[in-house]
């Protein structure tokens, strides 16, 4: 039996491990669930499957909670962190953003296997996780369908010698918009993706093609891997998930139906392979390769930047993606003003050494500079 501490229970990527655990309900088993401010789902879960301990962020919502006996809650910023327990055998991160990072060091601290799906933890403190994990002997097992897909092509081994990471993209939902026209589309237009079902923000990101950026980034954490050594690809049918070339010519490839299933089963089963995405045919599958259209997708070349600066500036500018992003989805600001929020910010943050107090001081900065921005819009 695997116990399980699930970070982000409530989302997309925490609603499919609960699809997993129910499925096998013999070898995993559910420890400790924490939620963000979803009280009405978080409720069906616990009584569902009465974790030790529950917890959520938003403290008003906490009060509508029906907690059973035996189950202790936790409310407040660092809740998150209170559903890191020790009885877990793997921590399942699959909370959005930079609020992911504290988790996924208190797992490490208490030597606990990390499922990431959580890609700015990697992001914004890609230096402290990795020398941490190695510190402590911590295996970090990569959730995302990119990375899961590299791993895979490695066979299982991120220390193993390559030429170079190959991660294909989607395009997402406006792919194949004229230029001219980005500007007026709308986010229920661009949550409508044309091969994946996602969360809101990560589908956005899609259509920015800010979240390939960001995989760069976490490639080089997980893999060890400096930049130039790391290709994106457009690649639209996304039934190949990423490839691994090697020095004598060839290419491992990962496909796929495209689902997070698999990555997520995979994670949570390793070394074993379980029950995971529907299967695919490939019998006339015709599947393109391309380069990525630097016009369509300015986001991407400035989250690269961002990389290749280091410091807090990948932090800042994540942070300032989600900033962003929430605007966009309420319809505050146009799908271009993305791009020239994340410019402001850049152009705005202070760059500083690697330490977590920076990491918060650069996060709570690249916040308020969105708002500055906005401010000055309205």
């Amino acid at each position: 039996m695997k116990n399980i501490a699930l970070l982000g229970s409530t989302g997309s990527i925490g609603r499919q491990v609960l699809d997993c655990v129910r499925r096998y309900p013999d070898r995993y088993r559910i420890v400790s669930l924490a939620a963000a401010s979803n009280s009405e789902l978080l409720n069906l879960q616990i009584n569902e499957f009465k974790p030790n301990l529950a917890a959520i962020r938003d403290k008003e919502a906490a009060e509508k909670l029906v907690i059973p006996k035996g189950v202790t809650l936790f409310s407040g910023e660092d809740a998150l962190e209170k559903a890191v327990v020790e009885e877990a055998d793997i921590v399942f991160v699959a909370v959005v953003g930079f609020a992911g990072l504290k988790g996924v060091l208190k797992a490490i601290e208490l030597g606990k296997t990390v499922a990431l799906a959580n890609k700015e933890a990697l992001v914004a403190g890609g230096e402290i996780v990795t020398r941490l994990a190695k510190e402590k002997g911590v295996e970090i097992l990569p959730v995302d369908s990119e990375h899961s897909a590299l791993w895979q092509s490695m066979s299982f081994d991120k220390a193993a010698k390559f030429k170079r990471l190959i991660i294909t993209a989607s395009g997402g939902a406006f792919r194949n918009v004229p230029l001219e026209q980005l500007s007026g589309l709308k986010a229920a237009e661009a949550l409508k993706h044309p091969n994946w079902n996602m969360g809101k923000k990560i589908t956005v990101d899609c259509a920015t093609m800010v979240n390939k950026g960001l995989e760069v980034i976490e490639a080089k954490w997980l893999f060890d891997c400096p930049l130039e050594k790391i290709r994106v690809l457009y690649h639209p049918e996304s039934i190949v998930h990423s490839m691994v070339e090697y020095d004598d010519g060839a290419i491992m490839a990962q496909m796929g139906f495209p689902s997070m299933e698999l990555p997520i089963s995979l994670a949570l089963s390793y070394p074993e392979r379980l029950c995971g995405a529907p299967t695919i045919d490939l019998a006339g599958k015709i599947l393109h390769f391309d380069e990525l259209d630097k016009r369509r997708y300015p986001c991407f070349d400035l989250v690269l930047e961002s990389a290749k600066a280091g410091g807090v500036y990948p932090c800042a500018l994540s942070s300032a993606n989600e900033e962003a992003v929430k605007l966009y989805l309420e319809d505050r600001i146009k799908f271009t003003d993305i791009y020239s929020a994340l410019s402001f910010v850049c152009d705005g943050i202070e760059g500083e050494k690697v330490t977590v107090e920076s990491l918060s001081r650069a996060d709570s900065s690249a916040r308020a500079l969105v708002k500055k921005w906005y401010e000055t819009r309205i």
